[in-house]
């Protein structure tokens, strides 16, 4: 059984073993004795302190772990012996049998290098991260701002989540040097030796400096390749796969930024063009209000469709960031819950406002007006559908849409050539026209009241009927699909021309008692009882046989053609058809086919 003690490390509070803390305690003294005449040395022990505190941070699983000794010696071995200075050697007197070798590759963590920054580092941090210079980072926000548009959200996301490198180990692990004791004094000293030299000297110093880490990469980078010579196959072979399983991981995250930050910024610019919709009359979007037959306001519902949709995408790009960026600053289980609940409850906002919106259609209702036309048995009706040049277009004529327009006076009005002509015969001596109007509505009462908004006239004068390929709306009974179906009641034996402009307004098919239909458009039709004949039809002289040649026979059997060695025989057994090559038989048992080859 050991004693625990609790210490205070670089202000982060550790429970450690009573062997561990004499160890660490006589480890630390003696870095301290060796940096007793050193330039800087409270800083230098202090950033040395952190970088311990951070090695147990990483060993630990939580709060309440204790540290022994084999994390100590762990910690020794990454940070490095003291050799070089002035050392106590009695402090290595217990070092394990088994040495802990520091990693051969040192990864790099993104920080922001507001030491090189003209702003706030972004790009110095990024040049740092990627090995390139500060420079074409700089030039590729300057692209993306100026030429996509997506460069300002994008930095000042970094800006907001990358941390900034202040203590001496960010500074070192942004550059992907190794924490440890010797790269620690040296970067403080470089510090204070930097403050003396002149603004030349300091920029010769950087590019020192940097060429130095260079070289010490590649010497790092010539010692693993020596040291991987004794791993394993296995090993190099696990190496190589997680090196492409990492590859396929940053790309992964690059589509995830491109793609999340694409959708961002179009949900901003259409949340910003549909939230001043109200305030601000921009050409087209007055459709949207029409529509809204809810009478939601536009800048609510666009206010939560942009939380709906934005809160999912921002953590994918968040996601993607966190893929690339190993030591990303979280933004805090705080705002994580918080960004939920306004997500759910813009979700909920949009159901209950989506079941409103369908509430309104819940019910279909018609309203009818009947006109009585002194139309009488053998007079000839001529109908034809009118245009009119302020609303009507031939683009519009037969579409099932609706368009926003001004009449002559400057009013807002909707108009629509959503128009059925159906054609019924009667019995009476007179036509009748019926103008039925329907429109979808929440209860029986708002469809029926909107139905009776429709706008809609036609004319009848000397045998002519005229109607608008139109109807009008007040913007203010909102489109609820409004449309109008017109039946034509005309009496037995009279006679209906329909011109080339009722066509596309005309049934395509015979039903709901339907007798003419769009292809007897331009043709005179004679009303039958529930049926037409069309007076000025081309006769068809296909398969005509004249009856009268003494090839044919035709009597109470059936019908019997002889021709040119051929026999055609139909009857209420079949038929049978023969020729010099071929003999066909169709019956009751099937169709028997015979040929001579």
């Amino acid at each position: 059984m050991n004693k625990t003690v609790n210490i205070n490390l670089a202000g982060i509070f550790f429970h450690i073993d009573e062997d561990a803390y004499s160890k660490l305690q006589r480890y630390l003294e003696a870095i301290k004795r060796s940096f007793t005449d050193s330039q800087g040395r409270s800083e230098i022990i202090a950033d040395i302190e952190a970088r311990i505190a951070e090695l147990f941070n990483e060993r630990i699983k939580n709060d309440k772990q204790v540290i022994r000794i084999t994390e100590v010696d762990e910690v020794i071995s990454i940070m490095g012996q003291p050799e070089d200075y002035l050392v106590d050697d009695e402090i290595f007197e217990d070092e394990p049998q088994q040495s802990y070798k520091s990693k051969s590759t040192h990864p790099k963590k993104l920080f922001r290098d507001a030491e090189n920054s003209y702003i706030s580092g972004v790009s110095a941090g990024l040049g740092h991260y990627f090995g390139i210079d500060a420079i074409w980072i700089r030039l590729a926000w300057i692209l993306l701002i100026f030429g996509a548009g997506t460069g300002i959200l994008l930095y000042i996301l970094l800006w907001v989540l990358v941390p900034e490198a202040k203590t001496t180990t960010e500074k070192l692990m942004m550059r992907g040097e190794p924490v440890n004791i010797s790269n620690i004094e040296k970067k403080i000293k470089d510090g204070f030796d930097s403050v003396t030299e002149k603004v030349g000297d300091v920029a010769k110093n950087v590019s020192d400096s940097v060429s130095n880490a260079a070289k010490n990469v590649d010497v790092k980078k010539g010692a693993n390749s020596i040291k991987s010579s004794s791993r394993t196959f296995f090993d190099t072979l696990a190496d190589i796969i997680m090196f492409f399983f990492k590859i396929i991981a940053k790309f992964i995250g690059i589509i995830l930024i491109i793609v999340a930050a694409a959708t961002l910024i179009g949900l901003i610019v259409g949340f910003l063009s549909l939230s001043i919709v109200d305030f601000i009359n921009i050409p087209g979007l007055d459709l949207v209000d029409i529509a809204n037959t809810g009478n939601s306001p536009i800048w609510l519902v666009s206010l939560f469709a942009f939380f709906a949709v934005g809160i999912p995408f921002f953590f994918l790009f968040y996601l993607g960031l966190k893929i690339l960026i190993n030591n990303l600053k979280s933004i805090g289980n705080i705002a994580k819950f918080s960004l939920l609940g306004l997500w759910l409850m813009s979700v909920i906002a949009l159901i209950v406002i989506g079941v409103r919106q369908a509430s309104e259609h819940a019910f279909e209702e018609s309203y009818i007006e009947r006109t009585e036309i002194p139309l009488k048995a053998k007079d000839t009706l001529h109908i034809k559908m009118l245009d009119n040049d302020l609303l009507g277009s031939k683009y519009y004529k037969g579409h099932r849409d609706f368009k926003l327009t001004h009449d002559e006076n400057g009013n807002k009005i909707i108009f629509s050539s959503d128009i059925t002509i159906l054609v019924k015969s009667t019995s009476d001596s007179i036509a009748t026209i019926a103008v039925e109007k329907s429109a979808d509505g929440k209860d029986f009462d708002t469809a029926i009241n909107r139905a009776k908004t429709i706008n809609y006239n036609f004319n009848f004068t000397d045998n002519e009927l005229h109607f608008d390929s139109f109807f009008t709306l007040d913007p203010e009974a909102k489109f609820s699909n409004q449309e109008i179906s017109i039946i034509l009641y005309l009496p037995e034996e009279s006679i209906a021309y329909f011109s080339n402009s009722s066509e596309p307004f005309m049934s395509h098919r015979k039903h709901r008692g339907n007798i003419i239909t769009r292809k007897n458009a331009n043709h005179y039709m004679k009303i039958r009882d529930n049926d037409s004949e069309c007076l000025d039809c081309p006769v068809s002289e296909a398969y005509h046989v004249d009856v009268n040649t003494p090839n044919v026979k035709i009597n109470e059997d059936g019908i019997e053609v002889h021709a040119d060695g051929s026999h055609l025989e139909i009857n209420d057994q079949g038929i049978k058809a023969e020729s010099d090559d071929v003999k066909v038989n169709i019956d009751s048992n099937g169709i028997n086919i015979e040929s001579e080859d």
